[in-house]
């Protein structure tokens, strides 16, 4: 097809409000929009003020009424189980009815909160979909994140209800959920009316009377609800995402803009049509799963995949392949990490070659950055584009992408290509003035955003200015750094922030420095970000001991690790806890993380000039190196 890309990019800036409103156009409205782009309260500019409409009656009823009934509208594949199961349009619409009903029996509205807390079961995706469907505001949060951390969570959102499921399934292990749930609820100053409890034969919870209910017989119970309309600036869900030390950051999602930008980003980014099978690798607890497992997808009447499973040992490399051959999924988007850990286990293609792949069209790469060398695996084992795009929990869906509805542009590994329609992306210096192009600087998108892309943190106005608007006076900060090339091609190299990309899973150090510090022994602590073949990104932390502590520093280690994985969870990947007897400083008492981060990663580095003791670096290189950091060139 013909290149449309600049056309299309050039227009989307030069007249916003007539681009984005005929994209509304593909959405059905209960009620039309009065206002296309309201700025009156900037920087909270919300859109299709006035506008009425339904997320769930977008994902289902509308191809339910117009046609679609009887395909298939969700894929549950599940190697852990041993299970597929599909539902088409009209089964998934009468689950989701029923199980909104389900929810409303126990006195869910219009703006309450749910907390779902669930495994990759296709429950997951109707529990959003069902509050959806009742104006209510779902706070989904990735299954088996350690208790504290969902208490947190709760005491924020205050949930009505809680959704949740006896157990997960992390590939050959059963991790049980409804322990941490009660925990969390027991931490939690705000204590949810009630849980309702999806029993899975893995491992079945204990109940507490006349809070927890059975899902399987609430659901049978239930009388199936309508849909209710609300307006296009109400919010659909709030994601949470790493803030302030202890502090999580509620992403908000509107339904109106969210609706329009997933919509029109199917087609435009990724290039599939209607009734095409469309497989987000991902969970539905991160922002990939909201948008392209469950909505995206859904609202553009494909066909899309739910799977619970690893892309190794699930039971081995081809996972992947098999998922594609038998579903004829036309693309994919899954983590660089993923592919890492499939090139480590069959780097010769092996199992690639035992499927029959014709269907397979296009593969995205997302949630980390994605180095040259995994993307030209890919390229020479699949045969078809690879393409790397950026985008983050606050803006819900693509900001940097090869477009492939737009006709693809030639590909620069290191790249994920150019600024998306509807993005005005610059990199300035920290006088937020635009930098020479090929010069690091930090990256930001000028204001206001598109359509889909946060308006707020949750009831935290003062957040939403201070920690995205207020570094970089009209443009909102990424917190990514990076440069743009002559082509207009953006490089995204780093975090700006304490936050670490580990397999595409953003982590606060901060979180992780709070918890090391929390040790009787400890003095002080540093976490950092290291680079890993395998996850991008791996946490390592230094330790300091108060005077006179005088206990194998091994052991100290072991518990430090430990008390991270308790309070953070195993996803933080945490496992190195390096005890040092100092931290290298700046005369002002800034800890040196960037030079520590640049020895452990085995780069070049030069002493600051602003360094305390420069002593102290060649103790810590010495440290790093005793555990195989440090020596990788």
């Amino acid at each position: 097809m013909a290149i449309r890309y600049e056309d299309v990019y050039a227009r989307s800036l030069a007249d916003p409000e007539g681009f984005w409103r005929e994209a509304a156009a593909a959405i059905d409205w209960s009620r039309p929009f009065e206002q296309v782009l309201d700025q009156s309260r900037a920087p909270f500019f919300r859109w299709y003020v006035g506008g009425e409409l339904n997320t769930c009656f977008n994902a289902l009823d509308r191809h339910v009424l117009g046609g679609r009934a009887d395909q298939v509208a969700l894929i549950y594949d599940s190697p852990v189980t041993g299970s597929v199961q599909r539902f088409t349009y009209r089964e998934l619409l009468e689950r989701v009815s029923r199980v909104a009903g389900m929810i409303a029996a126990l006195g869910v509205n219009r703006g309450d909160r749910v907390l779902i807390y669930m495994p990759m079961v296709p429950e997951a995706a109707m529990a959003m979909l069902a509050c959806a469907r009742l104006g209510a505001i779902h706070s989904v949060v990735f299954g088996g994140f350690a208790p504290k951390e969902l208490a947190t969570r709760i005491d924020d959102a205050l949930p009505k209800l809680v959704l949740s499921a006896s157990c997960g399934i992390e590939g050959a292990k059963v991790l049980p959920y409804k322990p941490l749930l009660d925990e969390a609820i027991e931490i939690a100053k705000h204590k949810p009316a009630h849980t309702i409890v999806l029993q899975r034969p893995q491992s079945v919870a204990g109940m507490i009377p006349g809070r927890d209910l059975d899902w399987a017989a609430a659901e049978a119970a239930a009388v199936p609800a309508d849909c209710v309309p609300v307006a296009a600036t109400d919010p659909l869900y709030v994601l949470y995402t790493s803030g302030t030390t202890g502090i999580p950051k509620g992403v908000v999602r509107d339904n109106g803009g969210h609706a329009v930008a997933l919509h029109w980003s199917m087609k435009n980014i990724y290039g599939v049509e209607p009734g095409e099978v469309f497989w987000a690798a991902s969970d539905v607890g991160w922002v990939v799963g909201h948008s392209y497992i469950v909505y995206g997808p859904l609202i553009y009447g494909s066909t899309a995949i739910l799977f619970e499973g690893k892309p190794v040992g699930t039971p081995d490399p081809g996972t992947y392949w098999r998922i594609i051959a038998e579903h004829k999924v036309a693309a994919m988007f899954t983590a660089p990490t993923a592919f890492r850990a499939i090139k480590k286990e069959d780097p010769k293609g092996e199992f690639i070659r035992k499927y029959d792949l014709s269907a397979f069209r296009t593969l995205f790469l997302a949630g980390e950055r994605a180095d040259p060398a995994t993307i030209e695996w890919a390229e020479e084992m699949l045969k078809v584009p690879v393409i790397d795009h950026w985008w983050q929990t606050e803006s819900g869906w693509p900001m940097v992408a090869n477009c492939a509805g737009l006709g693809l542009l030639p590909v620069k590994h290191g790249s994920p290509t150019k600024p998306v329609p509807g993005y005005r992306i610059e990199v300035v210096d920290e006088q937020c003035r635009e930098v020479r192009r090929g010069e690091t600087g930090a990256i930001v998108v000028k204001l206001p955003l598109p359509p889909g892309t946060l308006p707020t943190l949750w009831n935290n106005d003062d957040g939403y200015l201070s920690s995205y608007l207020a570094d970089y006076p009209g443009f909102y900060k990424t917190a990514d750094a990076g440069f743009m090339d002559e082509d207009g091609y953006l490089y995204v190299m780093s975090r700006t922030d304490d936050i670490i990309n580990v397999a595409g899973h953003r982590l606060s150090t901060g979180a992780m420095e709070e918890v090391l510090a929390s040790h009787k022994d400890v003095a002080e602590c540093a976490v950092i970000g290291v680079a890993d073949q395998l996850k991008g990104q791996v946490p390592l932390g230094f330790v300091v001991l108060k005077a006179g502590v005088n206990r194998p520093p091994g052991e100290i280690s072991s518990e430090c690790v430990g008390l991270v994985r308790e309070r953070i969870g195993p996803v933080a990947a945490f496992k190195t806890a390096l005890v040092v007897p100092r931290l290298p400083k700046t005369r002002s008492g800034k800890t040196l993380r960037g030079t520590m981060r640049k020895i452990a990663d085995g780069e070049a580095y030069a002493t600051p000039a602003t360094i305390d003791d420069p002593a102290i670096l060649p103790e810590i290189a010495e440290a790093l190196g005793h555990v195989g950091y440090g020596k990788r060139g």
